[in-house]
């Protein structure tokens, strides 16, 4: 397979600065509703970037759960190593690829533990399996095999089968406070559309970057 034969033009539309929301959330907003509205695959997944204690960067795609004007939620096992990277470095990307609408969206910023209670109200809404599997999984530890997670899964059904999941103490979420939004379209002969918005004390600012 010749990989370097494969492309293709992207063509469905433009952007231009008069299009963009003076608030970068609204256009997130905006972006993701044409994501939900053309039924792409999972258009909450987002790549999550963090960086290891010894500078290797680590990525994974996780599922956006809410988002509010504070910033963006998502959900893990405290002790995984996403966790224990955030734990060392709370500095983080997240990137929506949204390929097709030919479009993606990356998005710098901080991220912080949630409350307890706000983690509840969200673990609390989970299917049944989806809480049990929380307490099934030590997230990112090497384990022997399937069955040994199946048995675990197992035992938990029977210990919870009665009555409400609690929260593991270990599982919860976190809150990227963004500081730089980066909305990019695909455009013909690879002259895409890049605007950068970053945070100042007053508001935002937002660039055109070259593609």
């Amino acid at each position: 397979m010749d990989i370097a034969a494969l492309r293709r033009e992207y063509s469905q539309r433009g952007l231009q600065r008069t299009d963009l929301a003076a608030d970068p959330l609204q256009q997130f907003q905006r972006w993701f509703q044409e994501a939900c509205d053309a039924e792409l695959l999972e258009p909450n997944a987002m790549v999550v970037a963090t960086v290891a204690a010894d500078g290797m960067p680590y990525q994974r795609t996780v599922l956006l759960k809410y988002f509010d004007p504070q910033g963006f939620v998502f959900f893990t096992n405290y002790g995984s190593r996403k966790a224990q990277q955030l734990q060392h470095n709370p500095k983080v990307s997240l990137l929506f690829p949204w390929y097709g609408l030919e479009r993606q969206l990356h998005i710098t910023g901080m991220a912080t533990k949630i409350s307890t209670m706000e983690s509840w109200r969200y673990f609390s809404s989970r299917p049944r399996g989806s809480q049990i599997g929380a307490w099934v999984s030590q997230q990112s530890q090497v384990i022997s095999s399937r069955q040994l997670l199946e048995a675990q899964f197992d035992h938990m059904q029977q210990k919870f089968k009665q009555g409400q999941i609690p929260l593991p103490d270990f599982w919860g979420g976190y809150r990227v406070v963004p500081d730089s939004f980066e909305f990019w379209q695909g455009r013909s002969n690879r002259l895409h559309d890049r605007f950068l918005y970053t945070r100042h004390q007053d508001g935002w600012d937002i660039q055109r970057l070259s593609p």
